[in-house]
């Protein structure tokens, strides 16, 4: 191995390793610069590092209790470890750990180890906080359980929220005589307070000054989630504190603690209190404070010996809710159970005696029942429910969960060990918002957000369009779950198209517990504090996001009973809904589709109109068409029957058919001289913007509609994109089936490389990626045009940005699901190269060239397929005997058969 060592002070970084030439050390300093960040000292002492060592060893670590990899750095204790991980991509080990077990092997177990934790050293606050809670929460689909202290309460700095999929509720807030109704995923009673008192002294609450050290660690692949502290109080008084927690994956309704406290320089009485609370309100997201966020009526609250149950419910949405813990003592032999009733919370302590140096721990299991999934009276479905016996038995359902899990969906990489961990983490966060084994029991899908936070109040948007292929490819019967979820809500959708004088189903941008449209009329701008118009319930291309999910679902399992019980009547309204919206010129004999917006919320509408509203979103129509041929394609393929029952109950006649095989190949698309698509029509006529001088005016440009309102401007005058829009139906389809729809719709694309290369480097100039997504997107766009270099640099932003919180604090709010799910595809899709879109996989590669190998499996057309890709070769195995192609050839498999293709 080739190791850089490294000794860390206050004031420089002594760095020495092996010349690559003659072998000889080599010793120098980098001087730590006072006046800059420690960020930017250790980028530019990045730039001066060789770039062929593969371990880091620190040589004086100061905490090996905690870590052997904490030093003080810049006046201020840190983990180097996870700093230079973070930095160089090369697992980083103490100097203790090097003596114990060798450098190899120190190496081998912090490369394994950095692949599967998600770690944080320190006490922070604020959203910087907020943001690791979201990052560090667990769950099972069924629930999310925010990464939060158990010591603290809802406040500034700290947010222990609790989350059941389905569960929302509608308020009304009167502000400046407006009456503004909110529907928001409920935060349900928080039942993992645990804290602690010593001798008469006040109960602990979290208060950063008391925090010596402390460690948090997320372990993704069993699923426990473990605080270490060491405290020291203001009597002098100092203990540590280890509080462990994990979702139960297999009885999903609960969760348990376990809170370990030890005195280390005093004796005496302590007593443990824990809590359920259901006084808690929705106040994770800041702008949202000024609205009503009391959900919850709690109806009553019982105590009986170690357990206790708090009965409430939902004031509007009338959900019924049942929360009961269980107590348990395992090593404490004399002890005192206290319970206090209140009106919105139970209050439990347990009282005993201390001994310097040992260790006193307390075990509380949780379960969340609600009457959504429980037909049951809610509190004999706790009284019955069978406890565990311990929190061993708890993570030990976890683990053999997890295992399974990971089975089926590991991407194991090598060569980049943060790569490998965030790539783990977008999957360990897929499983938290949504479970196979759950969402069968459950009428809900997967909101923006997961079940972190509260930001967009929990709705369903069209982020499923992102991560709904990475559920089909591994647990297809969840995606059927999900896709049931938005079957439900179809009369919702067919009412809300009738209401907007359309037909067929119109889904809305914003989608809660009913399938009504959730999608607010007003948006508060930070910059001014002043409410703006929003329309973004016009981006009625969620609706062909819906599609897209259906049709992929049933390419990748040729489930034909889904598609004749519920796929294809979904598929019938969505398609009468942009008949209906379909308007013919016969000047132009075109169709246009109308007062829309595209993926680009920047543009809400025309500067020369009053009325909201966009004409021939090139994304909209293209996707539309699209959706005809696939309908087309279904009404030919199933048998008579089928199609006349979906006929029926779609209300679908052939004189629609008709309409909609005319409209699919006549929808008008813009393009300018150069053969530049145009996002909607008129986007030429916009003025082009000067984006170097808003750089130099605000740094981060990235909202730049918020910017152009703060001056009394508007982004509706310019050339300019949040993200991807017209370019952005080349994600979800194959570049020949983008050309082929094209040239269907009356647009031959002569030289379809051209086209593309020339249409990405237009929209990457005017596009300021204002969402995560669009990094992601224009990743994939990049690689299309054989610009490795940028869609590297696009993937790895998209890949950190809620590890790093990149869009300056929203993962406080929760997760980006959608663009985790996206960055998940991208690598198996795009970089591996698999391809799932057609009738077989196809396979061609774009591998990045610092990884080295990649593997991993999905289901495709109920055969289960085994890759391993590297820079020049492609290993693949399938359980039944099927074909496949690569780069245009066709491959044979057979069962269990193993080939390995070099390229």
């Amino acid at each position: 191995m080739k190791p850089l060592y490294l000794t860390v002070t206050d004031k420089h970084i002594r760095y020495s390793y092996e010349d690559s030439d003659d072998r000889s050390t080599i010793d120098k300093v980098y001087n730590i610069n006072a006046k800059k960040t420690l960020g930017d000292n250790l980028d530019n002492f990045k730039l001066k590092l060789p770039n062929d060592f593969d371990v880091v060893v620190i040589l004086n670590p100061i905490d090996v209790e905690l870590r052997d990899t904490i030093v003080s750095c810049g006046n201020q204790p840190i983990d180097m470890g996870l700093t230079m991980e973070n930095l160089l991509h090369t697992p980083t080990v103490g100097v203790h750990d090097v003596a114990r077990l060798g450098l190899k092997q120190a190496a081998s177990a912090e490369s394994e180890h950095a692949g599967w934790h998600l770690e944080y050293y320190g006490s922070y606050s604020g959203k910087r906080q907020y943001g690791q809670e979201s990052l560090q929460t667990i769950g099972n689909g069924y629930f999310g359980l925010r990464g939060s202290y158990v010591e603290a309460k809802a406040g500034d700095d700290y947010y222990p929220g609790t989350y059941v999929a389905g569960v929302f509720n509608q308020l009304t807030t009167n502000i400046n005589n407006r009456d503004i109704v909110n529907e928001d995923l409920v935060n349900l009673p928080n039942a993992q307070y645990m804290t602690f008192s010593i001798d008469d002294g006040d109960v602990f609450k979290m208060t950063p000054e008391m925090i010596d050290n402390v460690y948090r660690s997320l372990d993704m692949r069993t699923g426990v989630f473990t605080i270490t502290m060491i405290l020291s109080l203001p009597n002098g008084k100092r203990l540590k504190v280890i509080t462990k927690k994990v979702a139960d994956m297999k009885n999903y309704h609960n969760y348990s603690l376990q809170y370990t406290v030890q005195p280390l320089n005093f004796s005496g009485d302590m007593r443990i209190f824990s809590e359920i609370d259901g006084s808690v309100t929705n106040t994770n997201v800041e702008r949202y404070r000024s609205f009503n966020g009391k959900h919850l009526v709690v109806d009553n609250t019982k105590v009986d010996g170690d357990r206790a149950i708090l009965l409430a419910h939902t004031k509007h949405s009338g959900v019924n809710i049942a929360v009961g813990t269980r107590i348990q003592c395992p090593n404490i032999v004399d002890s005192e159970l206290t319970s206090n009733r209140f009106q919105e919370r139970i209050s439990q302590a347990i009282a005993f005696h201390v001994v310097e140096g040992r260790t006193y721990t307390v075990e509380k299991t949780v379960s969340i029942y609600t009457s959504l999934e429980t037909n049951s009276d809610l509190e004999f479905a706790v009284n019955d429910h069978a406890y565990h016996k311990n929190f061993a038995d708890a993570v030990a359902n976890s683990m053999r969960s997890w295992q399974q899990i990971w089975s089926n969906e590991d991407i194991q990489l090598s060569g980049d060990i943060t790569a490998q961990k965030l790539l783990r983490l977008n999957e360990f966060h897929a499983t938290v918002s949504a479970q196979q084994h759950v969402n069968q029991d459950l009428d809900a899908s997967v909101g923006a957000r997961g079940l972190h936070g509260e930001a967009y109040r929990g709705h369903i948007f069209w982020d499923e369009l992102f991560i709904l292929p990475y559920y089909t490819m591994h647990y297809p019967q969840l995606a059927k779950a999900l896709l049931m979820y938005r079957y439900n809500r179809l009369p919702a959708a067919k009412k809300y198209a009738e209401a907007n004088g359309y037909k067929g189903a119109m889904y809305p941008w914003q989608s809660g517990m009913y399938g009504d449209e959730q999608s607010q009329s007003l948006h508060l701008n930070p910059i001014t504090n002043q409410w703006d118009p929003d329309n973004s319930r016009k981006q009625r291309h969620v609706s062909l996001a819906i599609a897209y999910n259906v049709w992929n679902y049933y390419n990748m399992t040729e489930d034909d009973d889904f598609i004749k019980n519920y796929g294809l009547e979904m598929l019938l309204n969505i398609a009468k809904l942009w008949i209906s919206k379909a308007e013919y010129d016969p000047e132009t004999k075109k169709y246009s589709i109308n007062d829309v917006m595209g993926p680009d919320e920047f543009h809400e509408g025309y500067p020369d109109r009053k009325e909201s509203g966009l004409d021939n979103n090139a994304y909209t129509n293209i996707m539309t068409s699209w959706l005809f041929s696939k309908v087309d394609f279904l009404i030919q393929k199933e048998p008579e029957k089928v199609v006349n029952d979906n006929y029926q109950r779609a209300d679908f006649t052939d004189d629609n058919l008709n309409d909609m095989r005319n409209i699919g190949k006549d929808l008008k698309l813009e393009f300018n001289q150069d053969g530049i698509l145009g996002q909607f029509e008129g986007y030429f006529k916009l003025k082009d913007i000067d984006f170097d001088y808003y750089r130099r005016q605000y740094g981060d440009i990235s909202r730049m509609d918020r910017i152009l309102k703060s001056e009394g401007d508007s982004p509706d005058q310019y050339q300019l994109a949040k993200q991807a829009d017209a370019l952005m139906a080349l994600y979800p389809l194959k570049e020949s089936t983008f050309m082929n729809i094209l040239a269907d719709m009356g647009y031959q694309i002569d030289d379809p490389q051209k086209f593309i290369k020339d249409n990405v480097n237009y929209y990457l100039q005017r596009t300021t990626h204002g969402s995560t997504l669009s990094r992601i997107v224009y990743s994939m766009l990049a690689l299309k045009v054989n610009d490795t270099e940028l869609s590297w640099k696009l993937f790895y932003e998209a890949l950190t940005s809620d590890y790093y919180d990149i869009q300056g604090g929203t993962t406080a709010e929760g997760i980006h699901l959608g663009v985790m799910g996206a960055t998940l595809n991208v690598v198996t899709s795009y970089f591996a190269g698999v391809d799932f879109r057609g009738e077989e996989l196809s396979i061609d590669p774009h591998f990045p060239e610092s990884w080295n190998t990649l593997t991993f499996n999905l289901v495709f057309k109920n055969a289960h397929y085994y890759f391993t890709v590297s820079k020049d070769s492609v290993t693949v195995k399938a359980d039944h005997a099927t074909d496949l192609s690569f780069r245009g050839k066709q491959i044979t498999l057979n069962e269990n058969e193993e080939k390995t293709i070099n390229y």
